[in-house]
């Protein structure tokens, strides 16, 4: 397959800049998934990848060549869109080999081709169906299939799940991942689903006003967020965030809202700096004791086997809890925060910090 990188990459529409310095590199057989908020800048950026959009300033280099004022045609990417892109008129197995007779391709080969990738996906027996007599999830592997049959150095896929069901997404999405793996091809994926982002990739980019706000594995993404708001934005619930103040030689902190609570080993800066303390609802404890922060519970809700409560502090700020079970009965609950489960962020910046 092929690397991708990205070196500088800007995007302007007159005086409003969407993309501020993207440098990205994707290994060859990646699947790198760009994740964020609605106008975060990450269909800009697929876009300016697959062609449709040129960029303001930087470079686009597939497998070493510049690729940054080629045709689209020409890139060797293929694209697999949300709203399928399907042609209504036409089968199943025409849909997936129109590129390719557009490409003189012999007819041998095409059929060969659009065979494999119809085993590949499940779809050998709707060849001869047209797009109408499918299924959501059966138009996608559909794309998906005249996506595969063209053997690009590059996969682009643009929220290519969002037109299907909770349930047919989850089934999808294995498929899509399976099928990567399978192929081993090199993908950048568009969503702001985070559950999805954190399934499907390999690494993820997460998008904040234009930028990278952190690139990096899933699981370090959600044990270590470089911010705020990647803390904020990855996690489900999200994270509860404490305004404090550090203690002495900066190993404690006092939340605004309350009690003075431990810190995880070591200095966290000086004595009476602002910071943010950061903690997902699983990891809170309910506690009895006296010292515990408050929390005042204004919704309640039953998840089956747990239960989400979602409550305020003392000073407005909000704040949730996951409990196993049913949920406590009181209108008021005490909770400690265990030191080992806190993240620590500048009040200022928002930034991560580390201690000294």
């Amino acid at each position: 397959m092929a690397t991708l990188e990205l070196q500088g990459l800007t995007k302007s529409f007159g005086r409003t800049t969407v993309l501020h310095g993207i440098d990205l590199r994707l290994a060859d057989g990646e699947m790198l998934v760009i994740v964020g908020a609605s106008g975060c800048g990450k269909s800009t950026l697929l876009r300016l990848v697959a062609g449709l959009e040129a960029p303001s300033s930087g470079r686009i280099l597939l497998d070493g060549r510049d690729i940054t004022d080629v045709d689209p045609s020409k890139r060797d990417i293929a694209m697999v869109f949300q709203n399928y892109a399907l042609y209504p008129h036409m089968s199943v197995f025409d849909n997936m080999a129109y590129g390719l007779k557009l490409k003189g391709m012999a007819k041998a080969e095409i059929a060969r081709r659009v065979e494999d990738a119809a085993d590949t996906l499940g779809l050998s027996e709707l060849l001869g169906r047209k797009p109408r007599a499918l299924s959501g999830g059966q138009r996608q592997r559909v794309a998906m299939g005249r996506a595969i049959v063209r053997e690009p150095k590059l996969f682009l896929f643009d929220e290519p799940l969002s037109n299907l069901d909770a349930r047919l997404r989850v089934q999808v999405r294995a498929d899509i991942r399976k099928l990567q793996k399978r192929l081993n091809v090199t993908s950048l994926y568009v969503t702001h689903d985070q559950i999805e982002a954190m399934t499907l990739a390999d690494r993820l980019i997460v998008m904040h006003q234009g930028r990278a706000a952190q690139i990096a594995p899933p699981v370090e993404v959600f044990a270590h967020p470089a911010d705020t708001y990647v803390a904020g934005f990855i996690g489900e619930p999200a994270m509860n965030f404490c305004a404090a103040r550090l203690g002495p030689e900066g190993r404690s902190a006092r939340l605004d809202a309350g009690p003075e609570i431990a810190l995880p080993a070591g200095s966290w800066g000086r004595e009476g700096a602002g910071v943010t303390i950061g903690i997902r609802p699983q990891h809170v404890t309910l506690s009895t004791s006296a010292d515990a922060l408050r929390v005042a519970i204004d919704l309640v809700e039953p998840l089956g086997s747990e239960t989400l409560l979602h409550g305020h502090l003392g000073n407005g700020e909000t704040f949730a809890i996951r409990v196993s079970g049913p949920a406590p009965g009181a209108a008021e609950l005490g909770a400690e925060l265990p030191a080992e489960q806190l993240h620590v962020f500048d009040g200022g910046s928002g930034r991560r910090l580390a201690p000294g």
